[in-house]
């Protein structure tokens, strides 16, 4: 069995402005998974940058309210709502709501650096 709580997972800043903890990376924690899981924080107000990766993505929202953009596609997220980005899409994510935007994101396969692209 393998074990985490957010509190165990040091925050850090993501290229896109996001506040990320990692929950599960496989190179990280010795795991045999194909795809890695973070927990993400957008505060009040603020947008995420344009970015693409080379991985497909899932978010699932747990909290807040906000829009998300793929591409030219703009749909509106609140806790509940599951967004799948396919590989290659430009993505970003605003928080149009008076609390942080809190997510799940699930990379396959698992997020590495030199899949990402920052374009702003």
């Amino acid at each position: 069995m393998f074990k985490v709580t957010l509190a165990d997972r040091p925050e850090f800043l993501a290229g896109d402005l996001t506040r990320l903890r990692e929950i599960f990376h496989p190179t990280t924690h010795q795991l045999k998974l194909g795809y890695s899981l973070a927990h993400g924080v957008l505060p009040s107000g603020q947008r995420s940058k344009r970015h693409i990766l080379t991985s497909s993505e899932v978010y699932y929202f747990i909290a807040g309210q906000g829009r998300f953009t793929i591409d030219d596609c703009v749909t509106t997220i609140e806790a509940g709502t599951t967004i799948y980005v396919p590989p290659g899409g430009q993505q970003s994510l605003e928080n149009s709501g008076a609390v942080d935007v809190e997510f799940l994101c699930l990379v396959d396969p698992a997020w590495r650096i030199e899949d990402e692209t920052v374009l702003e």
